[in-house]
């Protein structure tokens, strides 16, 4: 072929060719996100309202058929999944594929706005993110410190941790395991509340009443102006024992210390977290829908790094539990499959040929069609992931065909006794075409894979067509490059080695064989009919 002449007279442009492929590759697989998966998610936004006190059929009349009957109806949406629980509704909106998770949680936030005085005036306001809120999370990060209290950790955790952690890209959400709070404690004498003739309800009421911080206005005159606050004065144990709930008959006052006990203690001691057996909190790690989980632990990972050297003394933060492990583990694994891959190519083509430097021609051509299919991958916005990776195990194969074709035919010619050169022009323009006509067809093989429908097709796009375009390339690096390097190459590098004529000497013996048993059969067509 043209090019292949063009490529074997000006090595210069067959070698800038190869390097360009080289380069855009390179560059595009530095930019190239790295996932276990390809990105088949679809957008998820999940709305969290917590209702203390509440049971499950409460839950599920006052808030979750408000919230599922107002977010119904917005753009895109695939289904509407719900959970009522004691204390908690959980609603999960599924969109389709081709929204935008961050306009899908816009119009969520919206609907939801609009029923907030629908709510129950003791529920928490809905919380909104941009994820699952019923998925793993990718990282548990554990809390702890022998030289504060519980109480103490949490409010450092909730002061100093939760913030830079959900600065982190990708992350949705920051959570507290085993969080203990400071809360005022009230445990209630029903006998001597029953004995004033009280009830629970007085005590709420009283409580609800005296300790609340009102909007009290401002004093002014014509040279100064003052703002002025209401200060309750319930801070301590003791404030709450001396607060009024009632008055007796008799005109006594009953205080609250009267018929309950007052205690500065955790807000719930219903969970807690052990990490190596010592108590802490556990930091649980969401990733945003659609998010990159690798880039997301990288990230936390990092932030935690700079943490470390900011932490008070005796406390320790280490990652509990982390998801990427076994990503990276399974890239890695494939990772050492395509060097597998690639060691065993390189065995079969040296015992066939026989010849060192021969062998280096795919050797040198294998990586470059590898690596130019970064360069399609980037550009249609893929990753690299085991799907991916596991085309590229499958294109080592592939890629190879067409420059062992090509050398396979120049080095035939110059054990004819053609100089490398005369041998390399017209060994090439021989089989252009067909290297051409197997190229394309392998292409039209793997491409109609990345157009199944559904999830399955979804998930092998990336699959088809980073295989096609390896293989693509290689067809180009084979009536370019490989011609050019085998044109350089020595009259003496046509000499095989014991192990070449062996081979070379084992498949005349069975293509004689074959030859023989091919004659008889075409004698006797009616044996090889009737075997069919």
């Amino acid at each position: 072929m043209r090019i292949s002449e063009i490529s074997v007279r000006r090595p210069v442009f067959a070698t800038v060719i190869s390097l360009l492929l080289l380069i855009f590759g390179l560059v595009s697989l530095e930019r190239l996100p790295i996932r276990e998966y390809p990105d088949i998610d679809r957008p998820v936004v999940s709305v969290t309202t917590r209702y203390v006190g509440a049971s499950a059929p409460v839950i599920e009349t006052k808030i979750t058929q408000v919230v599922e009957d107002s977010i119904a109806g917005i753009e895109g949406i695939l289904k509407i999944e719900s959970e009522s629980e004691d204390e908690r509704s959980q609603v999960r909106i599924e969109f389709d594929v081709s929204r935008n998770i961050d306009s899908a949680a816009n119009d969520v936030r919206d609907r939801v706005s609009r029923i907030l005085n629908d709510l129950p005036e003791e529920a928490d306001p809905p919380e909104i993110i941009k994820a699952d809120a019923s998925a793993d999370p990718v990282m548990f990060i554990s809390f702890s410190s022998d030289a504060m209290s519980m109480l103490e950790i949490t409010d450092y955790a909730e002061r100093n941790l939760i913030d830079r952690l959900s600065t982190v890209p990708g992350v949705a959400r920051v959570s507290i395991g085993g969080a203990r709070r400071p809360a005022m404690r009230i445990w209630i004498d029903r006998q001597a509340l029953a004995a004033r003739q009280l009830t629970v309800t007085d005590i709420e009421d009283a409580l609800r009443r005296e300790n609340v911080e009102l909007p009290a206005g401002r004093i002014e005159s014509r040279t100064r102006e003052f703002s002025l606050r209401t200060i309750v004065g319930l801070e301590t144990e003791q404030d709450f024992r001396e607060l009024v709930i009632a008055r007796g008959a008799d005109g006594h006052l009953v205080r609250l210390g009267e018929v309950a006990s007052v205690q500065l203690a955790a807000e719930n001691d219903r969970t807690y977290t052990r990490y190596n057996g010592a108590m802490g909190i556990s930091l649980v790690v969401e990733a945003q829908s659609k998010a990159n989980t690798l880039d997301i632990v990288h990230g936390v990972r990092a932030e935690i790094d700079r943490i470390q050297e900011s932490l008070p003394p005796g406390a320790v933060l280490n990652a509990a539990v982390d998801n990427a492990v076994a990503i990276e583990a399974a890239l890695k694994e494939v990772m050492l499959a395509v060097g597998f891959a690639l060691t065993g190519v390189l065995f079969v083509i040296y015992a066939f040929l026989g010849s060192f430097r021969a062998t280096l021609i795919p050797a040198v051509t294998i990586p470059v069609s590898i690596v130019a299919s970064f360069t399609v991958m980037y550009a249609m916005g893929y990753s690299v992931n085991v799907l991916t990776l596991l085309g590229l195990v499958l294109a080592i194969g592939l890629v190879v065909d067409d420059a062992i074709v090509v050398l396979e035919n120049i080095h035939r010619r110059a054990e004819l006794g053609e100089p490398p050169l005369v041998a390399a022009v017209t060994g090439s323009h021989e089989i252009g075409f067909a290297v051409i006509a197997t190229t394309l067809t392998l292409a039209a093989v793997f491409v109609p894979i990345s157009f199944l429908p559904g999830d399955l097709g979804r998930l092998f796009s990336e699959f088809g067509f980073t295989l096609a375009a390896a293989v693509l390339f290689s067809a180009l690096v084979a009536l370019t490059l490989t011609p050019m390097m085998a044109s350089k190459l020595p009259e003496s590098a046509t000499e095989r080695n014991r192990v070449a004529l062996a081979v070379d000497r084992f498949f005349k013996r069975a293509a004689q064989l074959y030859d023989g048993r091919l004659r008889s059969f075409i004698r006797r067509p009616w044996l090889v009919i009737g075997a069919v």
